[in-house]
């Protein structure tokens, strides 16, 4: 039986959909050559003479994608071109250019599928050169550990998310409770949601939940089981340990929530990713968990006369303990890439404190150099402050088959908290055992 997570055995496994996309589970019947882009002859700082570099980038990064290129463009004799590639095209899109072996210089994706990438043999191995970074020890190493198969190293951060929780100051103010004061443990969180839905206003409700949306759910409830001192999974990333007594106490306040008049806004059940933030930027909910990229646009929206809004880590059954997703894509040099040495002088470049303040600090985005994260924020909105403060105590979790278990449409992880919130809450150890069945594929 040849080993999943060896680099060689590229020609293995099917393209399974992001997020919405839909579940394929065969085997990549040909995937082109397993043979790597040579990158033993990089130079330490890699090579700037005019080359044209291309870079894949899911769609929903443009933004911070366009921040980053046109800043590297404007300094470098190198240039980057940026091809979008529609979030839930991803998946395919690398798996069948990787069969006619065309995939980009540059590939960037989602940090929970790169394990996967990474042991498919998509990525070119740049372990000597991530090892002699000199700044290597201030770089956030959730992504080069996404990246790292059999201590072999293939991806850098490139954007990095994280997820926090948000209160809707004006709501809590008419609800009687202290706007200044986000909840500190789940229990809170709890309490908070059902005064706000107990205001009975139309429209509003105390919190929101992606039910159709596996990453939106593992970005807000995964940090309140890291919280309280459980794992997600096992350390191989084989095995579901979501039905642990940190977790049900999670599926317990949701479920509460569920049963209370108002206390999950309507739709939630339904929710499929495309507008989760959306009732929370409308002032329609009181609380909840919440990308950190939509940060920025709430500090806009209240400065443009909009609702007041307060930060805070996302917190597990204990006060003073709290954590975050860290989310995001990592970013590589592909397999066929023809011009390594260029490829890595963007990628170096990437890594350093300019560009981290210049393309991420200064544009209100989350950097990945610790430096930076310190440092780089002091005319910042404290609220964005207290968003990259989170850094500290996140986590990535690693597994080849993540995206199957959690992210695509109809995964076991989407089952299990549809059912614990809305539905037969008695299946919790049967549908537990069906995500650790597509883990340990």
């Amino acid at each position: 039986m040849v080993n999943p997570r060896t680099p060689t055995s590229i020609t293995k496994r099917l393209c399974l959909g992001l997020m919405a996309s839909v579940l394929c589970v065969g085997r990549l019947a040909a995937c082109g050559s397993s043979s790597e882009a040579n990158t033993k002859n990089i130079t330490a700082d890699g090579t700037d003479d005019g080359t044209e570099l291309v870079l894949w980038v899911r769609s929903d990064k443009e933004s911070q994608a366009k921040n980053v290129v046109n800043l590297y463009n404007k300094s470098h004799k190198n240039s980057v071109k940026l091809k979008l590639v529609p979030s839930e095209d991803m998946e395919g899109k690398v798996g069948s250019s990787s069969q006619t072996d065309s995939l980009p210089d540059l590939l960037s994706g989602d940090v929970v599928r790169i394990p996967y990438w990474a042991s498919e043999g998509i990525f070119s191995d740049i372990t000597k050169q991530i090892k002699g970074l000199s700044n290597l020890k201030d770089l956030q190493q959730g992504h080069i550990d996404a990246g790292t198969v059999e201590n072999r190293n293939y991806t850098l951060p490139f954007f990095t998310d994280v997820s926090v929780m948000v209160w809707n100051k004006d709501l809590y103010k008419q609800a009687g409770l202290d706007p200044e004061k986000g909840p500190a443990t789940i229990q809170e969180f709890q309490q908070q949601a059902k005064a706000v839905a107990a205001l009975d206003h139309e429209g509003v409700a105390g919190t929101y939940v992606g039910g159709q949306c596996g990453g939106a759910d593992i970005f807000m409830l995964f940090p309140m089981v890291w919280a309280s001192g459980d794992q997600v999974m096992n350390k191989e990333g084989t095995k579901s340990l979501l039905d642990g007594p940190s977790a049900k106490k999670v599926y317990e306040a949701y479920r509460d929530l569920a049963e209370t008049k108002n206390g999950i806004g309507a739709g939630s059940k339904e929710e499929n990713c495309s507008t989760w933030t959306t009732p929370f930027l409308n002032g329609k909910i009181g609380v909840m968990p919440y990308s950190g990229t939509a940060i920025a646009s709430l500090i806009k929206n209240e400065q443009n006369g909009g609702f007041h809004f307060g930060v805070a880590p996302i917190p597990g059954t204990k006060e003073g303990k709290g954590s975050t997703f860290l989310g995001g894509d990592a970013i590589g040099i592909s397999k066929d890439s023809k011009k390594t040495d260029q490829a890595w002088n963007f990628l170096k470049w990437l890594t350093g404190e300019k560009a981290q303040q210049g393309a991420f600090a200064d544009k209100g985005d989350t950097a990945a150099n610790l430096k930076v994260l310190k440092n780089g924020y002091s005319q910042s909105d404290p609220r964005i402050q207290i968003e990259n403060s989170t850094l500290a105590n996140g986590r990535t979790p690693v597994s080849p088959h993540f995206n199957e278990a959690f992210n695509a449409s109809g995964s076991p992880w989407q089952i299990l908290l549809q059912n614990q919130i809305w539905g037969d809450a008695s299946k919790l150890e049967a549908d537990n055992k069906a995500i650790t069945a597509v883990l340990s594929q």
